[in-house]
């Protein structure tokens, strides 16, 4: 038997970092790189867990001390507040990562974006550097996507980014907007909601999953930019209506919450790049996404 490759995921104790490491574990030897380390079932056997600020140039020279293979960089979280928190985890932290992996001979660096790069920009989206974010969130991504795209040019790295769209199912953060609205439908309760004009494309947690895992061992994919959704889009006054009336309790209250001013109305992806390059498609239909994540929230609550 061969050995294993190793990968390296920064921040694999988060939502999509650990349903990554969930699909990666029995087939290579996994490192987690995340501010804190996970406890209970949020750990996984046999993954090395690591804690580092990657905004830290100190921190990644000291923590870091394998040899990787892979490396995907999920490090971050959505602020809509806090500019220097954005930048610093987002662009500081992958230039950070990009520097120190230059001379490591590693086989791909996968980024990962979001569409949040493309801000109010007319949907589909096509994949390009002339987005114009609107959100804090999305500027500091699209500086990371600018950065790593013109430093490989002249070091050679081989990388990919990965523009994830709407991504949702078990174990995501409760303060995302489908777990708000399935535990407040699971607890019977009133809870506010904004218009829900806003369309959006949700992808299903393991298909994005299954994106990033297909960038493994892929030359095609080197250098390029690929949007990642499940190709349909959706408003989110219907989305909402789609899991009250699945789970048949709680009452959505529209029209209270106010968009946020920086907020795009439309937004969903042009997915040609992801079939030519990567081969890819979404699997996991709305109504499929939708039962399996109800499902876990019901688990978990009991009910």
């Amino acid at each position: 038997m061969r050995n294993k490759k190793n990968i390296l995921i920064i921040g694999g104790t988060g939502f999509l970092g650990y349903h990554l490491i969930k699909l990666c574990i029995s087939r290579y030897n996994v490192s987690s790189i995340s501010l804190t380390r996970p406890v209970g079932d949020k750990r996984i056997k046999k993954v090395k867990y690591i804690e580092c600020d990657i905004s830290n140039k100190k921190s990644i020279e000291k923590k870091i001390k394998d040899n990787f293979d892979i490396v995907v960089n999920l490090g971050g979280y959505i602020n809509h507040k806090n500019q220097n928190l954005a930048l610093k985890t987002h662009y500081k932290g992958c230039k950070n990562l990009v520097k120190y992996f230059k001379n490591k001979k590693i086989k791909i660096f996968i980024q990962i974006g979001s569409s949040s790069e493309y801000g109010k920009k007319s949907p589909p989206h096509i994949e390009d550097l002339k987005g114009k974010p609107s959100t804090i969130y999305g500027k500091s991504k699209l500086l990371a996507s600018k950065f790593l795209l013109n430093y490989s040019k002249k070091n050679k790295i081989p990388f990919t980014i990965l523009r994830f769209y709407q991504v949702y199912g078990p174990n995501q953060n409760k303060d995302r907007m489908i777990s708000i609205v399935i535990n407040s439908s699971l607890k019977n309760k009133r809870f506010n909601c904004s218009s829900g004009i806003q369309k959006r494309d949700f992808l299903y947690v393991s298909d994005a999953v299954n994106a990033i895992y297909k960038c493994f061992n892929n030359k095609k994919i080197l250098g390029k930019i690929i949007n990642i959704g499940s190709g349909k889009s959706i408003n989110i006054k219907k989305m909402i209506l789609l899991l009250n009336k699945k789970i048949k309790k709680g009452k959505p209250i529209f029209g209270v919450i106010k968009l946020r001013p920086d907020e795009p109305l439309n937004s969903y992806p042009n997915l040609i790049n992801a079939k030519k390059y990567l081969g890819w498609r979404a699997k996991t239909d709305l109504k499929l996404g939708i039962k399996k994540t109800i499902n876990f929230y019901k688990k978990q609550l009991g009910t």
